[in-house]
């Protein structure tokens, strides 16, 4: 009921009505404008890569940040070593509030990754018209339990084969296809006078496993079945693929050096022209041609070798991109993540670094060809490639295989007692 001082038509009434319309329409004015500011505030995409990458992404940030006022993006430095960003990365999802978006990550490390539940699946987001832009090694080492967890970048590495093409052109050899014929030509070539026939890495490291994983492929064995869980290291062919390694370093092919020797020491001595034939990354490729190389516009590139009627294949390497499930802004790490390994910017990492991309396209661009003519190659050897097993205990199953090569590699087991021993070892790890 209206007092008799306040009918509808009152003048207080209508003051006091008034004040409160006023009162609510600029709390909802304040209300909206907090909410346009909070609109206007970019959302941050942080990731962690190491300190000799930032240069790589930098540029592409900044293009990404202008075409994406309202996404910016925090790239944090760290350490040089990848096996320690990649304990920084553990660190941080174990710690359970991890503050990266997006995770740069080798191939190793996503069947870990994925197993423990720190990154989204990436599955639903790509269609198989993507899939098939990629070459096929890069696109399959982003997969775990046939899930995509990790989205190809531009850096895609597999083994290759470097050899004197000087040398084996002036004495008429043809680039090696099988161990026999490598071992010959090793033989021939130190008989006049280069002082080593093949250098490969031999130290206790995950270059020494992928090295090896490549050797046994080209004996027609294995290693782990992901799907099965089953050990081939003790099998006829596992032993045959350690005595072939071992026997280099007896009949003197390979330096002694060798048990101690990564792939960066082997690149030095063939790149002072100490050695016919190297296993290594595609890296190594413009350091041996700089112009102060002694060995420059001397060196070809070859597929790996195998046993004869096996197939040669190289261990699939390379680095992409995931999503953290911590993440409160995935549809924009995606958006980083398709612009990242686009066309444009692949292209663009390619001309000023060199790394290999991972869109087979860019295997046939004139441009990047002139540039990098041994890519028409790389295209080819990436057509066949070995996956190490994508096992959530691939750390330690690797770990076991480089302590038991190395023991052969030094002679203080023989090549059937470290197998077996290396097989039984990872039986026990994988065990239910």
């Amino acid at each position: 009921m209206w007092g008799k001082n306040d009918s509808p038509q009152s003048p207080t009434l209508l003051r006091q009505i008034g004040r409160c319309l006023g009162i609510v329409l600029c709390a909802l004015l304040l209300n909206v404008s907090s909410l346009s500011l909070a609109r206007a505030e970019p959302v941050t995409i942080s990731f962690l890569v190491a300190a000799f990458e930032v240069p790589i992404w930098k540029p592409l940030i900044a293009e990404f940040e202008a075409q994406h006022p309202d996404i910016r993006i925090e790239v944090i430095e760290g350490p040089s070593t990848s096996n320690i960003v990649e304990d920084l990365y553990v660190s941080a999802f174990l710690l359970g509030n991890a503050p990266y978006d997006l995770v740069y990550m080798d191939i190793t490390w996503v069947a870990k990754f994925a197993a423990a539940g720190w990154l989204q699946d990436l599955s639903p987001r790509v269609t198989p018209e993507q899939e098939a832009q990629f070459l096929p090694g890069a696109w399959a080492g982003g997969k775990f339990q046939n899930k995509l967890y990790r989205y190809p970048a531009v850096r895609a590495d597999v083994g290759a084969l470097y050899y004197r093409q000087d040398l084996l052109d002036q004495y008429g050899y043809a680039p090696p296809d099988t161990f026999t014929d490598l071992i010959q030509i090793s033989q021939a070539l130190q008989a006049q006078g280069t002082p080593w026939g093949y250098l490969w890495p031999g130290k206790q490291t995950e270059g020494t496993t992928a090295m090896f994983l490549e050797v046994l492929s080209g004996f027609g064995g294995y290693w782990i079945d992901p799907e099965t869980l089953a050990v081939g290291l003790d099998t006829e062919d596992a032993i045959a693929a350690l005595d072939f390694l071992v026997n280099t370093l007896k009949q003197g092919l390979s330096p002694p050096g060798t048990v101690s020797y990564q792939e960066e020491e082997n690149r030095r001595l063939f790149q002072n022209g100490q050695a016919v034939f190297m296993r290594n990354w595609p890296y190594a490729w413009s350091l041996i041609n700089a112009p102060t190389s002694p060995v420059q516009g001397k060196v070809g590139i070859h597929p790996l070798i195998s046993q004869s009627g096996q197939l040669a294949r190289a261990c699939q390497g390379g680095w992409g991109w995931g999503i953290s499930t911590t993440s409160p802004h995935p549809e924009e790490a995606w958006q980083v993540i398709q612009f990242f390994s686009s066309e444009t910017a692949q292209r663009q990492v390619v001309h000023q670094f060199g790394y290999l991309p991972t869109l087979k396209s860019l295997y046939s661009d004139p441009d990047i060809l002139a540039q990098y003519p041994h890519f028409a190659l790389l295209r080819e050897i990436q057509e066949q490639t070995v996956l190490r097993p994508a096992i959530a205990q691939y750390d330690q199953a690797s770990d076991i295989l480089q302590r038991y090569l190395n023991a052969a590699f030094t002679q203080q087991l023989s090549p059937q007692a470290a197998m077996a021993a290396a097989a039984r070892e990872t039986r026990q790890l994988l065990a239910p």
